[in-house]
């Protein structure tokens, strides 16, 4: 599983055309998720020594562990009702080391703030006008 990964430069480059092709359709939604690793896939699983008194005794391992960052747009086939077209589901993943998590992170901001950019305010006015036609209405 650890060869589906993308090496953290192309994971940025990756995610940066992602949030292009989001804008550029004028709807969507990039979904960014990180979790950390249970144990690193490049060494043996870890073997925690559980402590009576703690009941978090396996958050605190040896070594410090890798983070999981994912990214995708949550596209699925197309749904009824909608005139939106079938856009393919796109998932990207890569595995950042301890030791680059300070960098790593510098610079998912960085695209992440830059991806935002386009972003419209929500109009909610709207919306309350419509509730307040519909509860009129009833």
């Amino acid at each position: 599983m650890a060869d589906n990964h993308l090496s953290n430069d192309e994971f940025f480059s990756r995610l940066t055309d992602l949030f292009e092709h989001s804008r550029k359709k004028g709807h969507g939604s990039v979904y960014l998720t990180q979790k950390r690793l249970s144990f690193d896939t490049t060494s043996a699983p870890p073997s925690p020594t559980k402590i009576l008194d703690d009941p978090l005794w396996d958050t605190h391992p040896e070594n410090p562990l890798p983070v999981l960052i994912r990214a995708s747009n949550n596209s699925s086939s197309k749904r009824k009702g909608t005139d939106r077209e079938d856009i393919d589901k796109i998932k990207l993943s890569t595995v950042v080391q301890p030791e680059q998590l300070d960098a790593f992170y510098a610079r998912y901001a960085e695209v992440g703030k830059a991806g935002m950019s386009g972003l419209k305010k929500r109009d909610k006015k709207k919306k309350k006008k419509d509730k307040k036609k519909k509860k009129a209405g009833e």
